[in-house]
């Protein structure tokens, strides 16, 4: 089965949360409403296959001047191990390479996965000027990202990784 990746239309969302909705019930990934996919839509890239179906989809969410995250990165059962995923994670990356970003984070149950990637379990402190910034986001993915409390169990995966990205010269 193959399938062409491409930027995300605001045609593709209902696909998306098609292939996203399943995987909610068991946590794996988040529950979105189908207006925030829509004002997403442009962060996102989906793989469809030779009949436009959404098999696959991931979005790219820039967080700060030098970082970005991966997110609602998930590939339809019936193309799992294809080699599918890591198409649209790579696509995403070049993504972020394009945008002069030097590290993408991801909160993942498949560690395994991104550690073939170049992701490292996540260490690192932020800078207290940028910790200050970020504090005013309400978004959950930051909130993460910053390993605040309230979000604690940690709901969108067990683990935070860190990819540091190559720069363009």
């Amino acid at each position: 089965m193959s399938a062409t990746i491409r930027p995300a239309l605001p045609a593709d969302v209902r696909g998306i949360n098609r292939l996203v909705e399943p995987m909610t019930h068991t946590g794996i990934l988040l529950g979105k409403d189908l207006v925030s996919y829509y004002e997403a839509v442009q962060e996102f890239l989906v793989a469809v296959d030779a009949d436009g179906e959404v098999v696959g989809c991931g979005a790219l969410h820039v967080m700060w001047e030098d970082l970005a995250e991966v997110r609602t990165l998930a590939v339809h059962d019936e193309h799992r191990g294809t080699g599918l995923g890591h198409q649209l994670l790579d696509a995403l990356l070049e993504r972020a390479v394009q945008l002069g970003l030097e590290r993408v984070f991801c909160l993942t149950f498949e560690v395994e996965f991104f550690t073939r990637h170049g992701f490292e379990v996540m260490s690192e402190e932020v800078d207290p000027d940028v910790y200050v910034q970020l504090l005013r986001s309400p978004d959950e993915g930051i909130a993460e990202f910053l390993d605040l409390a309230r979000v604690k169990p940690n709901t969108l995966g067990n683990t935070r990784m860190i990819k540091a990205l190559p720069t363009q010269s």
